[in-house]
Protein backbone atom coordinates (compact mmCIF):
# COMPACT_ATOMS: atom_id res chain seq x y z
CA UNK A 1 0.00 0.00 0.00
CA UNK A 2 1.35 3.41 -0.98
CA UNK A 3 2.23 5.75 1.88
CA UNK A 4 0.34 9.02 2.21
CA UNK A 5 2.13 12.22 1.20
CA UNK A 6 0.33 15.26 2.59
CA UNK A 7 0.78 18.96 1.78
CA UNK A 8 0.35 21.24 4.80
CA UNK A 9 -1.22 24.64 4.15
CA UNK A 10 -0.44 27.11 6.93
CA UNK A 11 -2.73 30.13 6.82
CA UNK A 12 -2.36 33.42 8.64
CA UNK A 13 -5.07 35.98 8.10
CA UNK A 14 -6.21 35.52 4.51
CA UNK A 15 -2.86 34.37 3.15
CA UNK A 16 -0.98 31.15 2.67
CA UNK A 17 2.31 31.54 4.55
CA UNK A 18 5.47 29.62 5.29
CA UNK A 19 7.53 29.91 8.44
CA UNK A 20 11.00 28.96 9.60
CA UNK A 21 11.16 27.52 13.09
CA UNK A 22 7.65 28.88 13.64
CA UNK A 23 8.81 32.46 13.06
CA UNK A 24 8.81 35.09 10.32
CA UNK A 25 5.75 34.02 8.27
CA UNK A 26 6.26 34.78 4.57
CA UNK A 27 3.29 35.22 2.25
CA UNK A 28 3.35 32.71 -0.61
CA UNK A 29 -0.10 33.02 -2.14
CA UNK A 30 -3.84 32.47 -1.93
CA UNK A 31 -4.75 29.32 0.03
CA UNK A 32 -7.87 28.72 -2.04
CA UNK A 33 -5.81 28.77 -5.23
CA UNK A 34 -3.41 26.30 -3.63
CA UNK A 35 -6.29 23.91 -2.94
CA UNK A 36 -7.34 24.12 -6.59
CA UNK A 37 -3.82 23.33 -7.80
CA UNK A 38 -3.52 20.39 -5.41
CA UNK A 39 -6.87 19.15 -6.74
CA UNK A 40 -5.33 19.00 -10.20
CA UNK A 41 -2.32 17.15 -8.84
CA UNK A 42 -4.59 14.59 -7.15
CA UNK A 43 -2.90 14.78 -3.77
CA UNK A 44 -3.70 12.18 -1.12
CA UNK A 45 -4.89 14.55 1.58
CA UNK A 46 -4.50 18.14 2.78
CA UNK A 47 -3.85 19.57 6.23
CA UNK A 48 -5.01 23.16 6.72
CA UNK A 49 -3.60 24.87 9.81
CA UNK A 50 -4.73 28.33 10.89
CA UNK A 51 -1.71 29.90 12.62
CA UNK A 52 -3.22 33.38 12.86
CA UNK A 53 -2.39 34.89 16.25
CA UNK A 54 -5.95 35.91 17.16
CA UNK A 55 -8.60 33.35 18.06
CA UNK A 56 -11.42 35.88 17.66
CA UNK A 57 -10.46 36.57 14.07
CA UNK A 58 -10.62 32.85 13.34
CA UNK A 59 -14.40 32.99 13.45
CA UNK A 60 -14.41 35.82 10.92
CA UNK A 61 -12.11 33.82 8.66
CA UNK A 62 -14.26 30.74 8.87
CA UNK A 63 -16.12 31.46 5.62
CA UNK A 64 -12.78 31.23 3.82
CA UNK A 65 -11.98 27.88 5.39
CA UNK A 66 -15.43 26.55 4.49
CA UNK A 67 -14.82 27.59 0.91
CA UNK A 68 -11.53 25.69 0.89
CA UNK A 69 -13.27 22.51 2.07
CA UNK A 70 -16.00 22.91 -0.54
CA UNK A 71 -13.39 23.33 -3.27
CA UNK A 72 -11.29 20.31 -2.29
CA UNK A 73 -11.57 16.93 -4.00
CA UNK A 74 -9.37 15.19 -1.41
CA UNK A 75 -9.83 14.48 2.33
CA UNK A 76 -9.05 17.51 4.47
CA UNK A 77 -7.99 18.07 8.07
CA UNK A 78 -8.28 21.42 9.85
CA UNK A 79 -6.52 22.77 12.90
CA UNK A 80 -6.22 26.10 14.65
CA UNK A 81 -8.03 27.69 17.60
CA UNK A 82 -10.15 24.59 18.28
CA UNK A 83 -10.95 24.51 21.98
CA UNK A 84 -14.41 22.95 22.20
CA UNK A 85 -16.49 20.12 20.81
CA UNK A 86 -18.84 22.73 19.35
CA UNK A 87 -16.03 24.23 17.26
CA UNK A 88 -14.96 20.77 16.19
CA UNK A 89 -18.50 20.08 15.02
CA UNK A 90 -18.40 23.25 12.90
CA UNK A 91 -15.28 21.92 11.20
CA UNK A 92 -16.94 18.62 10.33
CA UNK A 93 -20.09 20.36 9.11
CA UNK A 94 -17.92 22.45 6.78
CA UNK A 95 -16.70 19.29 5.08
CA UNK A 96 -13.42 18.48 6.81
CA UNK A 97 -12.83 14.85 7.72
CA UNK A 98 -10.46 15.44 10.65
CA UNK A 99 -9.68 18.04 13.30
CA UNK A 100 -6.13 18.80 14.42
CA UNK A 101 -5.79 19.68 18.11
CA UNK A 102 -2.73 21.23 19.68
CA UNK A 103 -2.75 23.82 22.47
CA UNK A 104 -6.21 22.78 23.68
CA UNK A 105 -4.99 19.25 24.42
CA UNK A 106 -2.53 20.58 26.99
CA UNK A 107 -5.02 23.04 28.45
CA UNK A 108 -7.86 20.52 28.56
CA UNK A 109 -6.76 16.91 27.88
CA UNK A 110 -10.34 15.69 28.21
CA UNK A 111 -11.17 17.38 24.92
CA UNK A 112 -9.55 14.42 23.14
CA UNK A 113 -11.81 12.00 25.03
CA UNK A 114 -14.88 14.09 24.23
CA UNK A 115 -14.00 14.47 20.58
CA UNK A 116 -13.24 10.78 20.10
CA UNK A 117 -16.47 9.75 21.82
CA UNK A 118 -18.52 12.18 19.74
CA UNK A 119 -16.90 11.90 16.31
CA UNK A 120 -14.72 8.77 16.42
CA UNK A 121 -10.99 8.41 16.99
CA UNK A 122 -10.30 8.36 13.26
CA UNK A 123 -11.37 12.03 13.16
CA UNK A 124 -9.07 13.26 15.93
CA UNK A 125 -5.47 14.23 15.17
CA UNK A 126 -3.26 15.51 17.97
CA UNK A 127 -0.45 17.76 16.76
CA UNK A 128 2.66 17.51 18.93
CA UNK A 129 5.17 20.32 18.45
CA UNK A 130 8.50 19.53 20.05
CA UNK A 131 11.11 22.00 21.30
CA UNK A 132 14.64 20.92 22.16
CA UNK A 133 15.92 23.38 24.81
CA UNK A 134 19.65 23.26 25.41
CA UNK A 135 19.29 22.94 29.15
CA UNK A 136 16.96 19.90 29.19
CA UNK A 137 15.48 17.16 27.06
CA UNK A 138 12.75 17.57 24.42
CA UNK A 139 9.51 19.15 25.58
CA UNK A 140 6.05 19.67 24.12
CA UNK A 141 5.47 23.26 22.99
CA UNK A 142 2.12 24.98 22.44
CA UNK A 143 0.73 28.34 21.34
CA UNK A 144 2.56 28.26 17.98
CA UNK A 145 5.75 27.22 19.75
CA UNK A 146 5.85 30.21 22.07
CA UNK A 147 5.24 28.27 25.28
CA UNK A 148 7.43 25.32 26.23
CA UNK A 149 5.70 23.03 28.71
CA UNK A 150 7.14 20.50 31.14
CA UNK A 151 5.57 17.66 29.14
CA UNK A 152 7.85 15.10 27.53
CA UNK A 153 6.83 14.03 23.99
CA UNK A 154 6.76 10.25 24.47
CA UNK A 155 4.51 9.98 27.54
CA UNK A 156 2.37 12.81 26.17
CA UNK A 157 1.90 10.97 22.87
CA UNK A 158 0.95 7.79 24.75
CA UNK A 159 -1.60 9.68 26.84
CA UNK A 160 -3.17 11.28 23.77
CA UNK A 161 -3.61 7.87 22.15
CA UNK A 162 -5.06 6.40 25.35
CA UNK A 163 -7.56 9.25 25.41
CA UNK A 164 -8.70 8.48 21.87
CA UNK A 165 -6.47 10.27 19.36
CA UNK A 166 -6.50 8.34 16.09
CA UNK A 167 -3.41 9.97 14.62
CA UNK A 168 -0.38 11.96 15.76
CA UNK A 169 1.02 14.87 13.72
CA UNK A 170 4.63 15.15 14.86
CA UNK A 171 6.93 18.10 14.29
CA UNK A 172 10.18 19.43 15.75
CA UNK A 173 10.15 23.23 15.80
CA UNK A 174 13.85 23.62 14.97
CA UNK A 175 13.26 21.73 11.68
CA UNK A 176 10.21 23.72 10.58
CA UNK A 177 10.72 25.31 7.16
CA UNK A 178 14.44 24.51 7.05
CA UNK A 179 14.08 21.85 4.32
CA UNK A 180 17.02 19.86 5.69
CA UNK A 181 15.15 16.76 6.81
CA UNK A 182 12.87 15.53 9.56
CA UNK A 183 13.84 14.88 13.16
CA UNK A 184 14.23 11.14 12.56
CA UNK A 185 15.25 10.29 16.12
CA UNK A 186 11.97 11.69 17.39
CA UNK A 187 9.98 9.76 14.77
CA UNK A 188 11.65 6.50 15.78
CA UNK A 189 11.08 7.12 19.48
CA UNK A 190 7.40 8.07 19.19
CA UNK A 191 6.59 5.31 16.70
CA UNK A 192 7.93 2.80 19.20
CA UNK A 193 5.47 3.82 21.94
CA UNK A 194 2.16 4.49 20.13
CA UNK A 195 -0.13 2.23 18.15
CA UNK A 196 -1.78 4.82 15.89
CA UNK A 197 -0.45 6.29 12.62
CA UNK A 198 2.19 9.00 12.90
CA UNK A 199 2.35 11.80 10.34
CA UNK A 200 5.73 13.53 10.45
CA UNK A 201 6.16 17.08 9.21
CA UNK A 202 8.68 19.89 9.61
CA UNK A 203 11.88 19.83 7.58
CA UNK A 204 11.20 18.01 4.32
CA UNK A 205 13.00 19.39 1.29
CA UNK A 206 13.09 16.47 -1.13
CA UNK A 207 12.06 12.90 -1.86
CA UNK A 208 14.98 11.52 0.14
CA UNK A 209 13.67 13.28 3.23
CA UNK A 210 10.18 11.86 2.72
CA UNK A 211 11.62 8.39 2.24
CA UNK A 212 13.73 8.71 5.39
CA UNK A 213 10.68 9.74 7.43
CA UNK A 214 8.81 6.63 6.33
CA UNK A 215 11.77 4.40 7.08
CA UNK A 216 12.05 5.92 10.56
CA UNK A 217 8.54 4.73 11.39
CA UNK A 218 6.12 7.38 10.14
CA UNK A 219 2.97 6.08 8.47
CA UNK A 220 2.64 9.26 6.40
CA UNK A 221 4.84 12.23 5.56
CA UNK A 222 3.75 15.85 5.31
CA UNK A 223 5.43 19.02 4.12
CA UNK A 224 4.73 22.68 3.58
CA UNK A 225 7.81 24.37 2.14
CA UNK A 226 8.73 21.44 -0.11
CA UNK A 227 5.40 21.68 -1.90
CA UNK A 228 5.27 25.46 -2.35
CA UNK A 229 8.91 26.29 -3.08
CA UNK A 230 11.13 25.38 -6.02
CA UNK A 231 14.91 25.63 -6.17
CA UNK A 232 17.54 26.98 -3.80
CA UNK A 233 16.15 30.52 -4.05
CA UNK A 234 12.76 29.30 -2.84
CA UNK A 235 10.76 30.53 -5.77
CA UNK A 236 7.07 29.96 -5.19
CA UNK A 237 5.82 27.08 -7.33
CA UNK A 238 3.25 24.65 -5.95
CA UNK A 239 4.37 21.11 -6.69
CA UNK A 240 3.78 17.50 -5.70
CA UNK A 241 5.58 14.22 -6.47
CA UNK A 242 4.67 12.44 -9.70
CA UNK A 243 3.12 8.98 -9.63
CA UNK A 244 6.53 7.46 -10.35
CA UNK A 245 8.15 9.45 -7.54
CA UNK A 246 5.42 8.40 -5.15
CA UNK A 247 6.04 4.76 -5.95
CA UNK A 248 9.76 5.25 -5.40
CA UNK A 249 9.20 6.27 -1.79
CA UNK A 250 8.57 2.65 -0.91
CA UNK A 251 11.91 1.57 -2.39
Amino acid sequence: MRSRVIPVLTVSGDGLVRTRRFKHPSYVGDPLNAVRIFNEKEVDELFVLDISPDATGALGRWARFREMAEEAFMPMAFGGHLRSVARMEEVFRAGYEKVVLNTAVVECPGLVDEGAARFGSQSIVVSIDVARPLWRGPRVAVDRGRKITQLEPLPFARECVERGAGEILLRTIAHDGMMNGFDLDLVEQVSAVVTVPIVVTGGAGGLDHLRAGLRAGAHAVAAGSQFVYQGSRRGVLINYPSAEEMESLAA
